[in-house]
């Protein structure tokens, strides 16, 4: 398995252990940044990562920043993405379970190293039930196809 893994300045100590945890699981592992403290602005690095993800070239992401939240909402807007962030285990394994995300985001300020690495663990093996959850996970599909060809993005910029 290949994972896409990012931060942002608040997340760069986080990630590294991450990324050392991912590859003692023998997990391919694709640093994509940011690789200091120096602060950085974290929607470049969620469409790094979500890019690599929806493209096909990371079979999941993980990315890190103070909340989670930043990230998760900047690499939603890929389309192919389901980012989610998860603060616990039982939120991250249902995450995959439930709503295929592909996509995990955590905050170095909000869990410590050793939560986080069974909340990565718990990502990632889980895997997607299907089922009445399909559907569910379709309708978001076509909810982001429907709104990307109605340039409804563009609409809001005009709203400003």
């Amino acid at each position: 398995m290949r994972v896409a893994l990012g931060a942002d300045h608040a997340g760069f100590k986080l990630k590294d252990e991450i990324k050392g945890f991912l590859a003692s699981q023998g997990l391919e592992v694709e640093d994509l940044g940011t690789h200091s403290e120096e602060p950085v602005d974290y929607p470049d690095v969620a469409e790094r990562v979500a890019t690599l993800v929806a493209g096909g070239g990371a079979d999941l992401g993980i990315l890190v920043c103070g909340t989670g939240i930043g990230q998760a909402i900047a690499a939603n807007k890929v389309p192919g993405v389901r980012a989610a962030v998860a603060n616990d285990v039982f939120t991250a394994r249902l995450a995959r379970e439930h709503n295929n995300a592909n996509v995990l985001t955590l905050g170095a300020r909000v869990v410590g190293v050793g939560l986080a690495m069974e909340i990565v663990r718990a990502f990632l093996e889980a895997s997607f039930e299907g089922g009445r959850h399909a559907r569910r996970v379709e309708k978001i599909r076509a909810l982001e196809a429907r709104y990307m060809a109605e340039g409804v993005a563009g609409r809001e910029e005009g709203r400003r």
